[in-house]
């Protein structure tokens, strides 16, 4: 069994605490991929932006890590999260990889390209279910969410921006109340509204193979790329672009004035000024909120999308748990 469940004295105690707030917790459809044996980490070191060999650092490792794997052009391919299961350095290493359902089969085939005599195995992991957990009061505090519930499972804050919560990884079929006493299961759908919401790409929607570039999809912001660690796939057009200090172009969270139709918004579709000039492109979106493409020098400014004869309207804005140094 690849995860153990541990008792979480002190998670129960805080759950009955909080007086009928309830942590709410979103089941996934991303995929988790096994990556295993002494040499995972110098494997993984050389397809991803993040420096993974964290993950196998003697003393205090991060259990979390969020990166790209990106194609020789230097844009993505791949959003991922990957997730410690070894717990010391003694043991072999054991890496899970969070991913898109949609290229499981494509990362796998990715992975093995370039693995040659590496010391690892790769297999997907059926038996486990990967949950968001949004703690209560309000979505994304997760600093009423206590310390010590990453002994149940493995429950670890998302290592992209606090406002995004937590992750757990658990056995197919596990009672979440057991797990996180109180909690309640959400509709995938609030998540995903939560994440637009806060800006936050996910996915082959959001972060379109082969087109998306990663510091205009705030990856630096997200803590998901190394400035210092060696070579990777990708990584000459990303450090220039970092070192020339110029970013024209990012991801933002937009808000229209009223839910999008049922069929929303083609994938891609302009996004324009008042006066016609083209602002960006429209990612994905649910509900009123979405994500979008945009020139900053345009950010500010009254927005529209025009489909046929209608004229949508939408405004951007910056997230707040953005670095400030960031906000201009």
């Amino acid at each position: 069994m690849l995860v153990r469940a541990i008792t979480a004295p002190g998670l129960r105690r805080w759950c009955r605490g909080r007086r009928g707030a309830a942590a709410a917790c979103f089941p996934l459809g991303r995929a988790l991929l096994g990556v295993r044996g002494a040499e995972a980490a110098v494997f993984l070191q050389g397809l991803l932006t993040n420096d993974v060999t964290q993950l196998v650092a003697a003393g205090d490792a991060p259990p979390a890590l969020y990166a790209h794997a990106l194609n020789v052009q230097g844009r993505c391919l791949y959003d991922v999260i990957l997730y410690r299961l070894h717990r010391s350095t003694t043991e072999e290493p054991h890496i899970l990889l969070e991913c898109d359902s949609s290229v499981l089969d494509s990362i796998q085939k990715h992975l093995k390209l370039y693995k040659i005599r590496r010391k690892v195995t790769i297999a997907p992991c059926p038996d486990l279910s990967l949950w968001a957990v949004i703690p209560g009061e309000q979505p994304g505090d997760t600093s009423s969410l206590p310390k010590c519930a990453d002994q149940a499972l493995l429950l670890t804050p998302d290592p992209r921006a606090q406002v995004m919560g937590w992750r757990l990884i658990a056995k197919k079929g596990a009672n979440l109340s057991e797990v996180i006493p109180g909690s309640q299961i959400g509709d995938v759908q609030d998540y995903h509204r939560h994440r637009y919401k806060q800006g936050i790409p996910e996915g082959v929607k959001d972060l379109p193979p082969g087109v998306a570039l990663p510091l205009e999809s705030n990856l630096a912001f997200m803590n998901g790329i190394s400035f210092t660690k060696g070579c990777y796939i990708g990584q000459e057009l990303t450090a220039r672009t970092h070192h020339m200090g110029v970013i024209r172009k990012r991801l933002l969270p937009v808000r229209f004035p009223e839910p999008l139709p049922g069929a929303g918004l083609p994938e891609g579709a302009d996004i324009l000024t008042e006066s016609g000039k083209r602002a960006g492109k429209f990612r994905a979106g649910a509900g009123e909120l979405g994500i979008a493409l945009l020139r900053l020098a345009h950010a500010n400014e009254p927005l529209c999308i025009r489909l046929g004869g209608d004229t949508l309207r939408l405004s951007a804005a910056t997230p707040e748990w953005w670095p400030r140094a960031a906000v201009k």
